[in-house]
């Protein structure tokens, strides 16, 4: 019997031993020549840790609030897509999971489970993660029956006005399966002679005339929810997200999927914290592989981080048990980290307990 995997990046090999190759390159690739999908990951190693001795770290609360809502500790599961394509359970699974693990979950606009079914396969706190469509009226109704659900918050995804080119997708001719949420809206089985119809899909439904005045306008027009929006990667859009009046921004460059050669998310999360000033919490997503990952994002000011390819690796080697057990490793991690580091709390965590790349340059100078 094979052994059982002892961190979050050995889940990825038996992902890999299950899932089509189809599935597989689906779920792992980035844009173009995957720079960025490299960066997300290598520029966390470039940052080090400076650790505190000597202080009472007997008891560990790794425990905080996002938008009010406790959890147990700062890690959440991202928004992805199609779950289903990875276990036959999908988002039911991962939901569950991360009941048990008393975190968010953002619940993908192209999940394969539909609103209600994952809102009724436990209780648990969720949020909905939005793409518009050129059809307003279906991205409305699709935040109603998030609303009326349960769901406490909409991310709005505002990377994607186009699909970033992923070629494994487009040699693989990538199929997506229809979407259940949007049977007898449209079509998510649009053909395309030239690659991935998830390409085509995007191209024909999503609306690339979104702007900063539709996030203030339509959107709050139609939900009483709170607005996250999902994509931020400079000071001046962190900036103008807070003057349009969004509850939140996550820091993230879609899993690098979108634009190649955009930074690792690491490497501005400290200048979007910078700029917003504390005025609305900041959560992190990108390249999370450790609980030192996650230590040194909070470090940086991140409120918590998002946590996609393991979430998912984790569910097509052993299904909801497969998520808990990625999860259980991220927070047993972080708490050791914390521990090792002198950190008897997450607001113990600052600052002066890391060491980036500008940081070494500057003393250079």
């Amino acid at each position: 019997m094979a052994s059982e995997p002892v961190n979050v990046n050995e889940f990825q090999e038996l992902a890999k031993q299950v899932l089509p190759k189809m599935y597989y390159d689906f779920y792992t690739g980035g844009a173009e020549d995957q720079f960025t999908l490299k960066e997300n990951v290598e520029a966390f190693r470039r940052i080090i840790l400076r650790p505190r001795v000597l202080v009472d770290v007997s008891r560990i609360d790794m425990s905080t609030t996002v938008l009010g809502y406790k959890i147990s500790a700062p890690i959440m599961i991202a928004p992805t897509s199609r779950h289903q394509l990875a276990h036959p359970e999908g988002e039911v699974a991962t939901a569950r999971a991360a009941a048990a693990s008393n975190t968010i979950m953002i619940l993908s606009y192209s999940s394969t489970c539909t609103v209600e079914e994952v809102a009724s396969s436990c209780n648990a706190v969720r949020f909905f993660q939005l793409y518009v469509s050129k059809r307003r009226d279906i991205s409305a109704q699709m935040v109603q029956r998030a609303e009326k659900n349960g769901y406490k918050a909409i991310v709005l995804t505002v990377d994607t006005p186009r699909l970033g080119r992923r070629e494994a997708d487009i040699k693989n001719k990538m199929i997506s399966p229809q979407l259940k949420n949007f049977e007898g809206l449209i079509s998510t089985e649009l053909d395309s002679d030239e690659g991935s119809n998830l390409e085509a899909f995007v191209r024909a439904v999503y609306d690339d005339s979104l702007c900063w005045e539709d996030v203030i306008g339509w959107l709050k027009s139609i939900t009483n929810l709170p607005i996250l929006v999902k994509g931020i990667l400079t000071h001046e859009d962190a900036r103008k997200a807070v003057e349009v009046g969004v509850a939140g921004i996550v820091v993230s460059n879609h899993g690098a999927r979108q634009l190649d050669y955009t930074p690792a998310t690491i490497s501005v999360l400290e200048e979007v914290v910078q700029a917003v000033g504390g005025k609305v919490p900041v959560l992190f997503d990108g390249g999370i592989r450790r609980g030192t990952d996650v230590f040194k994002a909070l470090a940086l000011g991140a409120q918590a981080v998002l946590v996609g390819r393991p979430v998912i690796y984790g569910l097509a080697a052993n299904g909801e048990d497969g998520v808990r057990k990625v999860m259980k490793m991220l927070k047993d991690e972080l708490e050791l980290t914390m521990a090792l580091s002198g950190c008897p709390s997450v607001k113990d965590i600052t600052r002066s307990h890391v060491r980036t790349e500008c940081d070494r340059l500057r003393s250079q100078l």
